[in-house]
């Protein structure tokens, strides 16, 4: 197949997935309003307790809400990659992924090309929230916005490829949105999004240990890293892994002669 062929496929799948977000304006300023309180409000009371207490490598944060916003960049493109494949389960039925996925094209490229827009999608989102938070006087390194854009596109494809991949385990469109909520909270809780991980170990050390298995933590480290240009490579290799490792899990799921959405003979 032409090269032509797939660069216009993957062109159009990414088109589409951008101006349906553009025209869903209560899902842009949702993903707005959701991390604006968090650094509004419940920072106004954390700031005291943490801001003045930073080790190494926190001790450049002045203040605590510039700290919390690289988790919150990353807790909404956890959210927009839920929500994106909350769409999939949709459109894998009743939609165009229906057709798509009946196209000579490959599968894996669909779907490759969907996460693709989906984590431009969020990166969108990211900025508009980095310009919001900048009004407000949380402001990171001027050149950090931009050494932050390639950890934001990676992000992006890990958290969105966590969501793919649940999206081929589910049929149902309900199923899904409960899955959401049972999955974004405590990812985002037990990650390093709102504490230093040493803040977290002096009060739990079990806690700390599920921090440390969590591999949002690892995308908002790098985030966070990344705002000051500065590479964590760990953190940018578990992410790198994890996103290879979710894709392969949902082009596998995705299939229908061995993947999870395999109907039943005599059931649905």
């Amino acid at each position: 197949m032409k090269a032509q062929v797939y660069y216009r496929a993957f062109m159009g799948i990414v088109s589409r997935e951008v101006l349906r977000f553009f025209h869903q304006r209560e899902r842009f300023f949702s993903a707005l309003v959701r991390p604006l309180v968090w650094l509004i409000i419940f920072a106004a009371g954390f700031r005291a307790v943490l801001g003045l207490s930073m080790q190494p490598p926190y001790q450049t944060y002045v203040e605590y809400n510039v700290y919390i916003v690289p988790g919150l960049i990353a807790m909404i493109q956890l959210f927009n990659g839920m929500q994106s494949s909350l769409s999939m389960v949709y459109d894998r039925e009743m939609g165009s992924m229906r057709v798509l996925l009946t196209t000579p094209l490959p599968r894996w490229f669909i779907l490759a090309a969907k996460l693709f827009a989906g984590a431009l999608v969020s990166v969108i989102q990211s900025y508009a929230f980095l310009a919001v938070a900048a009004l407000f006087g949380t402001k990171a390194p001027m050149w950090g916005y931009v050494t932050v854009l390639p950890v934001l596109v990676l992000s992006g494809l890990m958290l969105g490829s966590l969501g793919m991949f649940l999206s081929s385990t589910i049929r149902q469109l309900e199923n899904f949105a409960g899955v959401m909520n049972f999955i974004i909270f405590p990812t985002f809780f037990l990650s390093s999004a709102l504490y230093p991980l040493w803040k977290m170990r002096e009060s739990s050390f079990w806690v700390w240990q599920l921090c440390q298995l969590n591999p949002f933590t690892y995308a908002v480290e790098a985030l966070r890293f990344a705002f000051y240009m500065k590479a964590e490579p760990r953190s940018l290799i578990v992410v790198g892994v994890t996103l290879v490792l979710f894709l392969a899990l949902a082009v596998w799921g995705y299939n229908p002669s061995r993947g999870f959405t395999v109907r039943k003979k005599g059931g649905d």
